[in-house]
């Protein structure tokens, strides 16, 4: 038989007793308690949970950090510097022409120019050109500043959670540049060696991954003796890069691969210490 009752005690204080506990003994329990009802001298039980209190809503905390964009290195396609200098703001501006980086660009956008991620300050979808500031530490860290009138570059638009993954991580964070000390040809393909600084150097393996001028590549080899590096590019890559554009002497944009220096910063904080390593 069910009924609705209008008493309760914990299951701590229920005997064999038929008789109701004196209320002076009954305690409140909020997880769960027996209730008693006598119909015709017999005692009918029924359990139920009573309800809990129910506590304040705590908002989850927000992580303290944001990725702001990402890169692969695949070039999407080589734009054409229109206007390179100071805007009536008072700052340093970049104008380029493209056609295929506009599909849903917006204001605020992050676009890689040489493997420098910049911000879309403004863009004309009739003359098909977008601006990006440049800061002064952007003109001090890349090789954008001596780009001319009609200089072709590299463009990227933000890696999408649904793009695919063709190239390696690429931040569009110059760590610095690189002068080219050689073209040299070998079939359908180039040789092209940079030589850089000891610091940037140190996190240059050989086959493993390079961003130049924005476009991801594979180091083939590393030359300590004269700081420098060389990769190839095939025939396919000459025709939709700005490298083969370039001649002895000019500077590339260098993005070394961010998982050198976490490498590095785990050793230096002693992750690891007291590990042995097998030398066999």
């Amino acid at each position: 038989m069910a009924a609705a009752f209008s008493s309760s005690v914990p299951l701590a204080s229920f005997t064999k007793s038929k008789s109701r506990p004196p209320a002076s003994k009954a305690r409140s329990n909020p997880a769960f308690t027996i209730n008693f009802l006598r119909i015709s001298n017999k005692t009918h039980l029924k359990f139920a949970t009573s309800p809990l209190k129910s506590r304040p809503y705590v908002k989850p905390r927000t992580p303290s950090f944001t990725i702001n964009s990402l890169f692969t290195g695949i070039v999407e396609e080589m734009g054409q510097i229109q206007h390179l200098g100071p805007n009536l703001e008072g700052g340093y501006e970049l104008r380029i022409a493209a056609k295929t980086v506009f599909g849903g660009v917006q204001l605020g956008d992050s676009i890689s120019v040489n493997g420098t991620c910049l911000t879309v300050t403004a863009f004309d979808p009739v003359a098909s050109q977008f601006s990006v500031g440049l800061s002064p530490e952007t003109l001090r860290k890349t090789s954008l500043g001596e780009l001319g009138l009609g200089s072709p570059v590299n463009l990227e638009r933000a890696l999408q959670p649904t793009s695919r993954m063709g190239g390696h991580f690429v931040q569009g964070h110059v760590d610095g540049t690189g002068e080219i000390v050689k073209f040299e040809p070998e079939g359908d393909s180039i040789w092209v060696k940079v030589k850089t600084s000891p610091e940037l150097l140190r996190y240059i393996v050989p086959k493993g991954f390079i961003t130049v001028d924005g476009t991801s590549l594979t180091v083939v080899q590393v030359y300590d003796e004269d700081d420098s590096f060389d990769f190839m590019l095939v025939a396919y890559t000459q025709q939709k890069v700005a490298i083969p554009t370039k001649k002895v002497g000019d500077k590339v944009n260098l993005e070394v691969d961010i998982l050198g220096k976490y490498v590095e910063k785990l050793l230096r904080s002693g992750i690891g210490s007291g590990v042995a390593l097998d030398s066999s």
